[in-house]
């Protein structure tokens, strides 16, 4: 598959030529880190995509878990979509401030509930701007809208899932990590959590399936990278990255190579490494 699929991810010539439709719902997506020193919901506000409603990662989230930005239950998620006026038989497009990072994991999270018209929109605001196309900076006119959700249950894998299938090798573990993570030779950004991975899993750093300009490699190219990498793509995987935010994007680029039977550990390594009950491999 190649080109765009609004199912997984839109180029910026085809969201510029759907601008205008009226069942379509532009997300912007924006994360990041704490040591980005940048606020998405700042830089939302004073320039966006037309339309463009802001979808906040931690605050749209299950806040009854200690873990960062995990997951929201049905209801929340079913009453913030009302709210902003995304719901049944609408295009949603997501997309993010840096390319494409965050913008996956929203994805994600609407493929959780159920919902598949929607995609990323590929190397985001940052190709969006360099292609001189029009931002706005005021708000959209927000309409109530009924959505409906199913929860897709085997789409996400919690701590004790993923122990088993470190422990039966029936999965392939994939971690978007940077490889200097992964080997544990660097610090984790989040403040006492152990260096390393967890054992059998694979290394494919996110950034390794993307070009220079935020894009996504096209199908072909993505599944050599993860072969490259050792991962058996005949087995079914969990994606894992530091809180599940990166984890996605390799979750993406198995669904655009047409594979389907991936899910995602939600609380990736803010979990893992805070446990010393859980075995950590380095190296």
């Amino acid at each position: 598959m190649s080109g765009d699929d609004p199912k997984t991810l839109v180029s910026t010539e085809w969201l510029g030529n759907h601008l205008k439709d009226p069942d379509l719902r532009i997300l912007d997506a924006s994360w990041y880190l704490p040591d980005a020193g940048r606020d998405a919901k700042a830089e939302y506000d004073a320039a966006h995509i037309p339309g463009a409603r802001f979808f906040d990662i931690d605050e749209i989230s299950d806040q009854r878990s200690d873990l960062p930005h995990m997951a929201p239950p049905p209801e929340k998620f079913i009453s913030r979509m009302r709210a902003m006026g995304v719901g049944d038989g609408h295009q949603v497009v997501i997309y993010d401030g840096a390319g494409l990072f965050s913008a996956a994991r929203v994805w994600w999270t609407f493929r959780l509930m159920g919902k598949t018209d929607v995609a990323v929109l590929d190397g985001g605001l940052p190709k969006w701007l360099a292609e001189e196309r029009s931002t706005e900076d005021m708000p959209p006119v927000l309409r109530d809208r009924h959505i409906t959700v199913s929860r897709q249950a085997n789409l996400v894998k919690d701590v004790t899932q993923v122990a088993a299938a470190a422990k039966l090798g029936d999965y392939e573990i994939i971690d978007a990590r940077s490889a200097p993570r992964f080997r544990g030779e660097e610090a984790e950004p989040r403040p006492g959590l152990r260096a390393g991975h967890i054992p059998n899993s694979r290394n494919v750093p996110f950034r390794a399936l993307l070009n220079a300009d935020g894009t996504m490699l096209p199908p072909d190219a993505l599944a050599k990278v993860f072969a490259d990498s050792g991962v058996d793509l005949s087995k079914p995987a969990i994606t894992t990255c530091g809180s599940g935010v990166t984890a996605a994007i390799l979750s993406l680029a198995m669904e655009r190579m047409g594979k389907r039977d991936h899910a995602l550990y939600d609380g990736s390594w803010a979990e893992w490494g805070m446990y010393g009950d859980l075995k950590v491999a380095t190296g």
